[in-house]
């Protein structure tokens, strides 16, 4: 019982996110993020740590499935069973909209992935900004998972952060980002 306790809390503790190398300082100091799996699909949590007044959130909105919400502040999930080439992308804005999306390989075959109930609550504060989100969607088990933040700045220019980057260009669709395996018990 007490390994099964001690594994739950490690699942559910903040991940710290590296900024992009070629990404400019801003407002944003710090992002964390954490993810447990579920029933019905799994819970995450999204923590930007610095000035959330100085960065361009989207407006609330009906909480509904939408695309290019990338363009501004989003968070995103990457869900691939391990061994496999298909892959999950869910897109999280801090508006309530979403998005999910699955694809055969890297960048192939997208479409619009099946999802029961995306839910997503956002909190801001002194010290930053929160998103929590509760997706309800078949998910494969065991999985390597990527958890990626898009903050844009009030010029308008974006940071990309992720658990770990490949070489080049930021590139959330890369397998190099997925550097969390999630199991259920």
């Amino acid at each position: 019982m007490l390994a099964r306790s001690a594994q739950l809390r490690d699942r559910e503790a903040m991940n710290p996110l590296m900024l992009h190398q070629t990404c400019d300082l801003g407002p944003i100091m710090a992002v964390t993020a954490s993810i447990t799996p579920t029933q019905a699909g799994s819970d995450a949590q999204f923590r930007l740590e610095g000035r959330a007044d100085a960065i361009v959130l989207p407006q609330p909105a009906s909480p509904e499935r939408t695309d290019n919400l990338w363009k501004t502040t989003c968070f995103e999930i990457f869900w691939q069973p391990i061994g496999g080439t298909a892959y999950r992308e869910f897109n999280l804005s801090p508006s309530g909209r979403w998005a999910a999306y699955d694809f055969d390989s890297f960048r192939e075959g997208m479409r619009d992935a099946p999802v029961s109930a995306v839910s997503i609550s956002t909190a801001r504060d002194r010290s930053g900004l929160t998103l929590n989100a509760s997706i309800a969607a078949e998910l494969p088990d065991p999985a390597q998972v990527a958890l990626n933040a898009i903050v844009e700045h009030e010029g308008g220019s974006l940071q990309f952060w992720a658990l770990a980057f490949g070489p080049g260009k930021p590139e959330f669709h890369s397998e190099a980002c997925r550097q969390m395996i999630i199991e259920r018990d």
